[in-house]
């Protein structure tokens, strides 16, 4: 009987030390496994530090860049100078025609009805394309510099239109006034057309050679018409 209740009270503390060792490990005792770390979202800059780098090495290129071959201020290539201004003019091209540009000619008489009419023919000169538009401005005058007539009028009923020239391209206008021997109007006979290009301050001088023009008197008036590309011939 003695040997039977020691044997139970053996059990007993048997039992009491396996459930205090489970509790032990169970708060955390050093021998337990220990879980990975969680992963966060976020916006943290690569392990690098740089901000401005995708985690590969390579630099993020910002989205308001223009450094590629397409951007609007991508580098120029070594063939040139940007397309958008001549070389070393400054001035961008396909703007208006000055008249440093341009070279003034005078064609050929082309009578009919009682009219006389002459092209005013300006030629692009430059390495530079650029425009012309509307009217030009004219005189005669003789070999003084004293402008003959009054100023030339401007014929209404056409419409002005912008002519594009490329180097070496020209623009016609046209010169007409009523011939002098059907209107009756007085004439002289000037040396020189003063030719001004449209929006410009600065004159070109042509040789007049084709006789005399009405400077008063009826029907003495001498008309321009628009810029039209050509010649005019």
């Amino acid at each position: 009987m003695a040997n039977t209740s020691q044997s139970l009270r053996r059990a007993a503390l048997l039992v009491s030390a396996v459930a205090v060792l489970g509790l032990t490990t169970a708060c955390g005792g050093g021998s337990g496994t220990v879980s990975s770390p969680q992963t966060q979202s976020g916006t943290a800059a690569p392990a690098g530090g740089d901000a401005s780098a995708d985690g590969s090495g390579t630099p993020v290129t910002s989205s308001s860049g223009s450094d590629t071959a397409t951007g609007s201020n991508s580098t120029p290539t070594s063939s040139g100078s940007s397309p958008s201004t001549s070389s070393g003019s400054g001035v961008a091209s396909g703007s208006r025609c000055h008249t440093s540009e341009l070279t003034a000619t005078v064609g050929g008489n082309d009578p009919g009805a009682g009219q006389e009419n002459f092209p005013i023919v300006l030629t692009n000169s430059s390495g530079r394309t650029c425009t012309v538009r509307g009217y030009p401005g004219a005189a005669f005058v003789n070999a003084s510099g004293t402008q003959l007539g009054p100023n030339p009028v401007r014929e209404t009923g056409s419409t002005a239109t912008t002519v594009t020239l490329k180097p070496g391209q020209s623009a016609w206008a046209g010169l007409t006034f009523s011939n002098p021997e059907i209107s009756g109007a007085k004439t002289a006979t000037p040396t020189t057309l003063v030719v001004t290009p449209p929006d410009e301050k600065d004159p070109l001088k042509v040789k007049w050679t084709a006789g005399a023009v009405p400077v008063s008197g009826n029907s003495s008036s001498v008309r321009l018409t628009v810029f039209s590309a050509g010649t005019g011939a």
